[in-house]
């Protein structure tokens, strides 16, 4: 039970500290509106979860530490529902009402998409 609570904790520092890095990334383009670099993380997140399941079923690995340490340990770290849901009340409390739909279809829309694109990828 402790070494799969580590195996999450380190899969989950490595996703934040990856988030973060993205963060980065992109606050060197500008400032933006849209929050671009949430929307990067989580539809990338969405596509990893999709292939590391996918490879993970494809091995018949669907218990373990390795699932533990990538899907519930680094995807959980890298994605981000909670800045997902606050930057969109941002939005609604700027005035931003279509931007914020524009955010939340497209983060529905192309996160399905994508955790199906890396499910298909993987098998």
């Amino acid at each position: 039970m402790i070494k799969t609570f580590l195996y999450i904790a380190l899969g989950g520092a490595l996703g934040s500290v990856l988030r973060y890095a993205i963060v980065l990334l992109v606050s060197k383009f500008g400032t933006h509106q849209f929050p671009t670099a949430t929307f990067i993380a989580n539809i990338l997140g969405c596509f990893l979860i999709g292939l590391f399941i996918g490879f993970l079923e494809k091995y018949h690995i669907t218990e373990g530490q390795l699932k533990w340490f990538l899907v519930t340990g680094f995807c959980g770290g890298f994605t981000t529902f909670s800045t997902f849901s606050v930057e969109n009340i941002n939005l609604l409390q700027s005035n931003n009402s279509l931007l914020a739909l524009l955010y939340i279809c497209l983060s529905i829309i192309l996160g399905i998409i994508a955790v199906w694109m890396g499910l298909f990828i993987a098998k």
